[in-house]
């Protein structure tokens, strides 16, 4: 009898792993680990490769549309944004005969030569003919102006931020 065909004992471990080799679940094997496994054809891979490779442009694709709507929507925020600020420089540049602080409420006049101009007194509290009447904006802390009729909702828009901010106050 060969050495080859002689019986080995019970207690040997098993052989080192080849390097390189998969030793990981049958079952989430690359390829087939087992005779009885099912065959991999060239063509199922290449069916396999080429839906995976669909399915990562459709979710790549989801998510630049997402992107683009978001930059789509920041360029509008920075263009508003731009627009305040231009606004409020040319109110800031507006002729004031007294010291405008925050939290007051200001009413903007033109002159005819086009100059504008501004008044404690509203549109409605003149007594003789008003001058050409722009706009009343109040002062606000960082030294922006908001427009009468939108004073509502930045008041309930810093309301809500200050109870975001400290909830317990």
């Amino acid at each position: 009898m060969a050495d080859d065909d002689a019986p080995k004992p019970m207690n040997e471990p098993p052989p080192a792993p080849i390097p390189g080799r998969y030793t990981g679940p049958t079952a989430l094997a690359p390829y087939p680990m087992s005779r009885l496994a099912p065959a991999f054809q060239l063509v199922d891979l290449a069916a396999e490769i080429q839906k995976a490779d669909e399915q990562i442009a459709t979710v790549t694709s989801g998510k630049l549309m997402l992107l683009a709507e978001q930059i789509r929507n920041l360029q509008a925020k920075a263009k508003e944004v731009l627009e305040r600020a231009k606004r409020d420089a040319d109110l800031h540049r507006a002729s004031c005969r007294f010291e405008k602080k925050p939290g007051g409420i200001y009413h903007l006049y033109r002159e005819t030569d086009g100059r504008l101009w501004f008044s404690l007194i509203a549109k409605d509290e003149w007594r003789t003919g008003a001058p050409d009447y722009v706009g009343s904006y109040r002062l606000e802390t960082d030294m922006s102006f908001t427009p009468l009729e939108e004073l509502e909702g930045r008041d309930a828009q810093e309301e809500s931020l200050r109870k975001l901010l400290l909830p317990n106050a």
